[in-house]
């Protein structure tokens, strides 16, 4: 029988992706876990599988809103910041809204962190602000300037956690993650994510569509291993590793053709149509960076991270799940 821990975690965003696989991980820990969701992206069906254990509470609310932000935060332990408006393209479009969620959202969860006296707020922050700076592998400390409106305000999320743990004494742990990928994401929508989307349009037999030439690199990011750098981000002791960012990454990367090729091979164990599907190319992005990889060794030393799952190997995992959830 699982042990009940007397702690109890914030999960905002936790009908998301990320967020829910958090939500399921640290229910299956032993944790109680609350989830703030105003599903304007996360899914209930998302919660399915834990919606009725007895350490789950769902409040559904908005980040902009105060209230909703301290009433969440009322008795919690740890806050693992999950809610957000991703999408390079979308912030693009919508720079206000964005904003408003990602800025104004932010600063309301971490005012309502500190009113509760939360020990620790872990948030998650975004290979995004290393923006056009061109040195491979990314190294935490330095950064270029923002190539989109997404990407400003996750680098301004950083600025405020930093301000508050020096000015307010709440300790805070920034994960940039890098293209994470896995169960549960959504393959469907203007701004899904590259790995569902190709995904379902491989077990349909259509042709994806990769923006650019394909030779783009990614550091594409299992979310088992996103799972391990939050599970150490607020267990561990050593106070040198809190009030800073890492990276959370595998640490390699692979082009956009790469990926395609792994997919297809893949999926063909499934369904060996899969394997004559062609593939289109488009134009690139606006805001696209072309290369993304993580150096993990501040993780690595800091925290002892040690990714469990390869890009090859998630994917394994990943399509399987498809196959089975949405086929």
């Amino acid at each position: 029988m699982m042990k009940e821990l007397n702690k109890t975690l914030l999960i905002t965003g936790g009908a998301g992706f990320i967020g829910s696989n958090l939500c399921e991980h640290f229910l299956s820990k032993g944790y109680r876990v609350v989830c703030l969701d105003n599903f304007s992206t996360g899914h209930r069906h998302n919660l399915k599988d834990f919606e009725n254990h007895k350490n789950f509470r769902l409040q559904v609310g908005d980040i902009r809103n105060q209230r909703d932000c301290q009433e969440a935060a009322a008795g919690v332990d740890y806050v693992l910041h999950q809610a957000a408006l991703g999408s390079v393209p979308r912030s693009i479009q919508d720079p206000v809204t964005t904003n408003d969620v990602n800025v104004s959202g932010f600063l309301n969860m971490l005012t309502a962190a500190r009113d509760a006296k939360v020990k620790r707020f872990v948030y998650a922050a975004s290979s995004s602000t290393y923006g056009d700076s061109e040195g491979l592998p990314k190294v935490e400390d330095v950064i270029g300037k923002p190539l989109s409106p997404y990407a400003i305000t996750k680098y301004v999320n950083e600025l405020y956690a930093e301000i508050f743990s020096k000015t307010y004494g709440i300790e805070t742990i920034g994960l940039r993650y890098f293209n994470v990928f896995g169960r549960k994401q959504d393959p469907n929508g203007a701004y899904a994510a590259v790995i569902p989307k190709f995904v379902m349009q491989l077990m349909q037999l259509k042709s994806p569509v990769i923006n650019g030439d394909g030779n783009f690199s990614r550091d594409f990011t299992y979310i088992d291993n996103v799972i391990l750098m939050n599970e150490l981000a607020i267990s561990t002791n050593n106070k040198e590793a809190v009030n800073t960012v890492y990276n959370t990454a595998y640490g390699d990367r692979n082009t956009l053709n790469d990926l395609v090729g792994y997919l297809k091979d893949y999926l063909s164990k499934y369904d060996a149509r899969i394997a004559e599907v062609s593939i289109e190319y488009g134009p690139n992005r606006a805001g696209d960076i072309p290369h993304s990889l993580a150096s993990i060794e501040k993780a690595k030393t800091m925290l002892g991270y040690q990714p469990k799952y390869s890009l090859q190997e998630g994917l394994q995992e990943a399509v399987a799940w498809y196959w089975e959830n949405l086929k």
